[in-house]
């Protein structure tokens, strides 16, 4: 069941939403198109109302099967490590509030697929009516994040949005060739972010980045 939101948004949501452009700035965030993408979503559809005057604040918030919407910044590193250029065909692995994929679908991408395994999460991403009339190019899916959408792939781009144990071999498999994929790797309280890019030969070319906090990916049957 969706939770009271509010979704008018006011001169104060675009006036914190430029404030949290430049924090991110400042961060380190440099992609402009990233940038502007995060000042263009209102994120605090994505919250309870409850959260409304602080939910452009660089932090994460609870929503709902003990979930979170991640900070601001982690979205906006992911999203920038990721590349996004027009056109491209992105697999995202846990859908969540579906504000990243949001972000994504802003950026250009000309299909998103996304998969959520928690059900009372895909469940209330079915009330989000503005953001599909919007964004007919998202395209929602309940199932495994560990199996991906084969049927769908190859993806150009892949993106998880929890903390994996390792690197899923279905995944890179439905990696098209030069495309790269964004992971946050480890069990332990810290994951180091990693980009994979996979070569024309099939091999990957690993890059690590700095530390995040995530919740963990979880295998096996959907909730």
């Amino acid at each position: 069941m969706q939770k009271d939101r509010v979704y008018t948004d006011e001169f104060y949501h675009k006036g914190m939403r430029k404030k949290l452009v430049d924090t991110l700035r400042e961060k380190g965030i440099s992609d402009e198109a990233v940038l502007e993408a995060i000042n263009t979503i209102p994120r605090h559809y994505f919250l309870e109302s409850a959260f409304d005057k602080i939910a452009y604040e660089n932090r994460a918030f609870p929503i709902s099967a003990d979930q979170t919407i991640s900070h601001p910044y982690t979205v906006a590193y992911q999203t920038q490590l990721l590349q996004i250029q027009k056109g491209d065909k992105v697999l995202e692995i846990g859908t969540g509030s579906i504000y990243q994929t949001t972000i994504l679908a802003e950026l250009g991408a000309q299909w998103v697929y996304t998969i959520e395994r928690q059900k009372v999460l895909f469940d209330e991403q079915k009330a989000y009516y503005h953001f599909r009339r919007q964004y007919p190019n998202i395209k929602f899916f309940y199932g495994d994040g560990f199996k991906g959408l084969p049927t769908y792939a190859p993806f150009d781009k892949i993106l998880i949005t929890a903390a994996a144990p390792f690197v899923p071999p279905l995944l890179v498999e439905q990696l098209k060739h030069g495309g790269c994929m964004v992971i946050p790797v480890d069990e332990g309280e810290a994951q180091r972010m990693m980009r994979l890019t996979k070569l024309n030969d099939g091999s990957l070319k690993e890059e690590l980045f700095d530390a995040f906090s995530f919740v963990p990916m979880l295998q096996g049957k959907s909730l």
